[in-house]
């Protein structure tokens, strides 16, 4: 519901702070399940768009090391593999300013590069086929990056050819589409 457009931002906010307080609780007792380790991961990353680009980063390595809880737990979640991939690619992604705020902020910086996102987008793909047309596009976005343009259209067409049930489903639709009109 909190990605939902119908609703206002206070009451996403909301829905968000909610959430985070129940699936704190949960960490507390049920630490050793992946389902707990990756909606605490999710749910944090949530909270912390909304606390601001500063808390954002801060929290950027807290995130990961539940991700990376959640699929040594599970090594066959496809949905956790592919949030691994979607941290990478935006770390990879993260502009000059927000950089310089994350240099400010730790000795080392969190780093990643599309090669690590393309990794876990192949390994979520690879686990269930086809499972989330977010995880085509960005398939078909690191190997723009890595200018690999014939495995880029592949993954690209497939993005832009999805059933369209949901709202990210429409956005890989549409992004996928204009990407490829771009190549040809």
């Amino acid at each position: 519901m909190s990605k939902e457009s119908k609703y206002d931002k206070s009451y996403k906010r909301d829905l968000i702070l909610k959430a985070f307080e129940i699936i704190s609780e949960e960490i507390i007792n049920h630490n050793e399940h992946f389902a707990v380790q990756k909606w605490y991961a999710l749910i944090l990353d949530a909270k912390s768009s909304y606390d601001g680009i500063k808390e954002r980063i801060k929290q950027l390595e807290n995130i990961k090391k539940h991700m990376d809880l959640a699929v040594t737990l599970n090594p066959n979640d496809a949905t956790t593999l592919h949030m691994l991939g979607e941290w990478c690619y935006q770390v990879s992604e993260l502009p000059w300013h927000q950089r310089k705020i994350a240099e400010a902020l730790f000795a080392s910086p969190p780093q990643s590069t599309y090669e690590d996102a393309l990794e876990y987008f192949l390994r979520a793909e690879a686990v269930q086929p086809r499972f989330y047309s977010i995880n085509l596009l960005r398939l078909g976005n690191c190997y723009l990056k890595l200018k690999k343009e014939d495995q880029a259209k592949y993954y690209l067409k497939l993005a832009a050819s999805y059933p369209a049930k949901s709202n990210d489903d429409h956005h890989a639709n549409k992004e996928a589409a204009e990407l490829l009109n771009k190549l040809r």
